[in-house]
């Protein structure tokens, strides 16, 4: 079975046809926070959970999953005997599960314009499927409020189905395409100053990349302030020093967006949740040393 499974995730990676779908869809979604302007894009790094430090989007997956799974096991104990408390459990579980199927959609919506490739394609059915299982829902739903109890029962059945087979595209992007993690290099550097560069070789206000004890570390320079944060972008593993940087004291990263703060690595626009690492540098005696900050 595990075998048929990673056939059919290889399958959907070879549909180009998503593409002709998932490009457009995503411009769309990006035009659409980009026309909100500040407001667009303050509700997209809430959508994002940069606020979080975690993506929100598998936090909300919990609870259509959790709701649906109650209202199953409300239906199978309850179908027999006409338990009316049953039955009411059911139904609310079915409806609390299309409300957060719906705030599901959003975030992971906000995530997946950013992505391509192979995890495009995947997360587009991922998507699509969900899609399948919330219109089961909705009418199965409408089906139990009717009196049709026994086929909105069946219409759950089919939509519970169709979750279970989203949720194991949402599982396959997670582990699989290792969307929403964090791709970081948190290795602590030693607590000693490590001699990275001659003062002469870092210009103000041009991004650098100089590496230590095997760590990218970005460096820029204002000044006779170095700041040093880790150069990889932890939503998808970018280099920030090509990216643009920013009066702010900020970088922008040049693959998603994403935009960190020089002085302590934190997110301060999304797709990425993840804080950069923070490192501490000066010059010394003519040369840019870097350290980690002791525990």
């Amino acid at each position: 079975m595990d075998k048929r499974l990673k056939e059919a995730v290889r399958g959907i990676q070879r549909q180009k046809w998503l593409d002709q779908v998932g490009n457009p869809l995503q411009q769309s979604i990006a035009s659409a926070y980009e026309a909100g302007g500040e407001t667009g894009k303050k509700i997209k790094n809430i959508l994002h959970g940069t606020w979080l430090e975690h993506p929100l989007h598998p936090v909300l997956t919990d609870l259509p999953i959790g709701s649906w799974t109650a209202a199953l096991v409300f239906d199978i104990f309850g179908s027999d005997n006409g338990d009316r408390k049953l039955a009411a459990g059911a139904d609310a579980a079915v409806a609390i599960g299309l409300a957060g199927a719906a705030g599901s959609a959003v975030t992971g919506l906000t995530d997946w314009q950013h992505v391509d490739g192979p995890a495009r394609r995947i997360g587009l059915m991922h998507g699509l499927l969900n899609i399948g299982a919330f219109t089961l829902y909705t009418i199965s739903l409408l089906l139990r409020l009717s009196g049709s109890r026994s086929s909105g029962r069946a219409m759950s059945l089919l939509g519970y189905t169709t979750a279970s087979a989203a949720a194991y595209l949402g599982g396959e992007m997670v582990y699989g395409q290792k969307i929403g993690v964090d791709h970081a290099n948190r290795k602590q550097l030693k607590p000693e100053f490590t001699v990275v560069l001659a003062e002469s070789d870092l210009p103000d206000s041009q991004p650098k990349q100089v590496e230590v004890d095997g760590v990218r570390v970005l460096l820029v320079r204002r000044g006779q302030q170095v700041y040093a944060i880790g150069n990889v972008c932890s939503h998808l593993s970018c280099s920030l020093s090509g990216g643009r940087l920013l009066s702010d004291n900020s970088i922008v990263c040049p693959c998603h967006g994403s935009r960190f703060s020089l002085e302590d690595g934190q997110v301060l626009d999304g797709p990425a949740t993840y804080p950069e690492p923070r490192f501490e540098a000066r010059i010394h005696n003519g040369q840019i040393e870097v350290r980690g900050f002791e525990a």
